[in-house]
């Protein structure tokens, strides 16, 4: 199994709920080139900084390394654990679900349980799925015995899944692509830098699930001329009609003109189409209308950015798939954009188009 692979694979099985990231941070910290120091600031974001300084531009790439998760709220006297989301969730994708719950003894195995059908009465069970009508069983009969394991109010939860490459589809099956490829996306670029003036730093931030928060610090701790998010974005190709599908997982990168958080500065968005043309990267231009990305933290302080995004089908979901040939589009993208852009590049991006 190469590399890169690998990479993936233990990017995706770590345990990275926001607000608990330090084992996805200690696992990328393993990745980053020799010729690239490391520093967290309070929030655990990982500033990838190159040790020799350019005079080129200053790019920045980023990757989210949270993903949407649970935190126990209460333990309640039968021994079943009552829980929030945390992140987007629909609770449909978690009913039955299996899940482990760090501990400070370790790391506990749980099912996420609704009332059995056999028991519902005719209005629970025409009745909308809820956070409300779940609750996680650890396999216990009592709180003091739920409690003994460990769990109580403020331990994180993700769902229990291990990453998986079917080789003969080149498609990952795991948990945590969003954004955990992008991740993985962000130091494959690093380790494959072309000739370039320009310097290339990285940062891989926390709790983006719940609000872009740790981008929110760490815009404040970087000076940069452009920047690139990656992002395990939702793919659309399972269920949309096919004229609306704008990012199928096997058809290439996503690139994202709009969504709830950016309107894609549309210069640099032509420049990074315009080099995925001339480097034959197959490509997808989306245009959501929910949705949001680092890039709206970014692009607010005077910073043009781009989101390269590797598709993920059922992205906030227990488990997903994404392409191994996407992964590898994003890397030789962002690789083009790096190699071919330069100040007078960015200069243009401030002139108004006549």
């Amino acid at each position: 199994m190469n590399e890169e692979i690998s990479r993936i694979k233990v990017l995706s099985d770590a345990f990275g709920p926001s607000g608990m990231e330090d084992d996805v941070i200690r696992k990328a910290m393993q990745s980053v080139p020799e010729q690239y120091d490391t520093k967290l600031d309070t929030m655990h974001n990982l500033y990838i900084v190159p040790k020799e300084k350019k005079d080129g531009c200053a790019i920045l790439l980023d990757a989210h390394c949270d993903e949407v998760g649970f935190i126990v709220q209460a333990v309640l006297a039968n021994g079943t654990v009552r829980f929030l989301p945390l992140g987007g969730w629909n609770p449909v994708n978690v009913a039955g679900s299996a899940v482990k719950i760090k501990t400070e003894n370790g790391f506990v195995s749980g099912i996420v349980a609704a009332k059995p059908v056999h028991f519902m009465s005719e209005a629970e069970k025409k009745a909308p799925i809820s956070f409300e009508s779940l609750v996680i069983d650890a396999g216990t009969s009592s709180k003091e015995e739920t409690m003994a394991l460990g769990i109580v109010p403020g331990c994180f939860i993700v769902p229990d899944v291990t990453c998986e490459y079917i080789e003969k589809q080149r498609i990952f099956k795991g948990k945590a692509f969003d954004c955990r490829i992008g991740c993985a996306a962000l130091l494959q670029t690093l380790h494959s830098l072309p000739e370039t003036s320009n310097t290339v730093t990285g940062v891989l931030t926390v709790q983006e699930e719940v609000g872009e928060r740790g981008s929110s610090l760490a815009v404040q701790n970087i000076k940069a001329d452009v920047a690139i998010c990656f992002e395990g974005c939702p793919a659309d190709d399972s269920f949309e009609s096919p004229d609306m599908v704008q990012t199928a997982m096997k058809k290439g990168v996503m690139l994202r003109a709009f969504d709830c958080s950016m309107i894609t500065h549309p210069a640099f968005q032509k420049f990074a189409l315009d080099c995925a043309e001339k480097a034959d990267i197959p490509y997808q231009v989306a245009v959501r209308k929910g949705g949001g990305t680092n890039g709206g933290i970014y692009h607010l302080h005077d910073i043009p950015t781009i989101v390269i995004g590797i598709p993920t089908r059922f992205a906030h979901s227990t488990a997903g798939f994404c392409s191994y040939d996407d992964y590898l589009g994003a890397v030789r993208l962002a690789r083009e954009i790096i190699k071919n852009i330069n100040q007078n590049v960015i200069d243009s991006f401030r002139h108004v188009v006549m």
